[in-house]
Parts: C-alpha cells; sequence; structure tokens
C-alpha cells in the first residue's frame, strides 16, 4: 500500500506540470510490443517472458516554449510469460495474461531549432498501473497479483508534429505473484515484472 500511495502522489505532481497555463492538449492512439522478465529471489529460477502486444489510447500535455509536460495513456496488454510449474520448473511453460494498463509520464520534448518541425527527440519517466483481467491463478503453487505496479524510464522521437515512437523499461515495484504451498518451502517467495516496451503513437 505505501508504494501505491507514494504512486499516487507522483501522479498528483505529474498532473500539476500538465496543468501550466497555455499548456497543448493531444489525443491519439498509440500500440507496439512488450517484452517482460521476471526475477526471483533465486537466479536459479530467472525466466526470460515471451513477447506480448499492447495498444490503447493516450493524451499528452505540454507547455508550448518548455515543451515540458504529461502524457497518460489507457493501454490493453496481453503478456506471454514463462511460468514456473509447481515444482519451479520452467521448461515449457507458458501463460497469456491480459491487463488493464495506466502509465502517467513526465515528460519533455526536446525542441531543436531548424528541424523540430520534421523530428524532435522526448525523455520521459513515471509510474505505471496494470490492473490484471485474466485470471489470478497459475497453478497450486504461484497466483498473480490483481495489481502490478512499476515504475518507465524512456525516450523517442516525434515525427512530422504527429507521429511518435519510443521505448521505455519498466521497473517493478511490487511483486507479480506469490508462490504459495510446496515451493514456499524452497525460498522462492515472490516474482516482479521487468518490462521493454516499444510502442508507436499518432497524435492528433
Amino acid at each position: 500500500m505505501n508504494i501505491i500511495r507514494r504512486g499516487a502522489i507522483a501522479v498528483a505532481l505529474l498532473l500539476a506540470v500538465a496543468g501550466t497555463a497555455s499548456a497543448q492538449l493531444r489525443f491519439g492512439l498509440r500500440a507496439g510490443v512488450q517484452t517482460n522478465a521476471l526475477h526471483f529471489d533465486k537466479s536459479t529460477f530467472d525466466s526470460e517472458n515471451r513477447a506480448g502486444f499492447t495498444g490503447g489510447v493516450m493524451v499528452e500535455f505540454l507547455a508550448p516554449v518548455l515543451g515540458v509536460g504529461v502524457d497518460l495513456s489507457a493501454m490493453y496488454v496481453h503478456r506471454n510469460v514463462a511460468v514456473p510449474d509447481a515444482e519451479g520448473d520452467f521448461s515449457g511453460h507458458t501463460k497469456g495474461l491480459d491487463y488493464i494498463e495506466l502509465p502517467l509520464n513526465l515528460k519533455w520534448r526536446i525542441g531543436i531549432p531548424l528541424i523540430e518541425k520534421i523530428v524532435s527527440p522526448y525523455i520521459f519517466t513515471g509510474p505505471s498501473f496494470a490492473f490484471l483481467t485474466s485470471k489470478r491463478a497459475i497453478n497450486e503453487a504461484f497466483k498473480n497479483k490483481s495489481c502490478d505496479v512499476a515504475w518507465n524510464v524512456g525516450a523517442g522521437v516525434e515525427l512530422l508534429k504527429h507521429l511518435q515512437v519510443g521505448a521505455s523499461y519498466g521497473f517493478g515495484m511490487t511483486k507479480a505473484f506469490d508462490a504459495v504451498g510446496v515451493v514456499n518451502k524452497d525460498g522462492i517467495l515472490d516474482g516482479r515484472t521487468r518490462c521493454w516496451t516499444i510502442t508507436a503513437a499518432y497524435l492528433f
């Protein structure tokens, strides 16, 4: 709960930045791919997750002179993840997980004279809240968390004032799932999600 409270405070601060006078408001469509890795307490059980996909809508508020503001997205995310069986074996075990993800980022679009109407780089960072919409149970030993909180850091470019292509890495702040029963006896307590996300967005 402390992490969620901190995330809520960060959201409020980012929204305060977006509320500056003369901020530009734009809406858009966003889609891309997401590759995840769950890191466990024992490196023996580290796993690289399969690629998934994401798509949804976004809104962007930026101050026109400074190029600083926020963007907020509402995304459907499908992750094809490697999961352990009751004995902790990852070999050949995959599961599709569906989420509604709400990333909110502080964003700085860097205007470069002469070329900014053609290409403008940007950087961003902020919290992301992913709410599980598929079943929680993986098997008798593992159960997914209903909410997965991460912190994203990324960069990208805006082309012709409308098309944005970016990449980000999400650091898991909460446990993505819990281990129960026999696996806990081996000390495998929980996992955290690490996500590489590459997206393209068109802003109107």
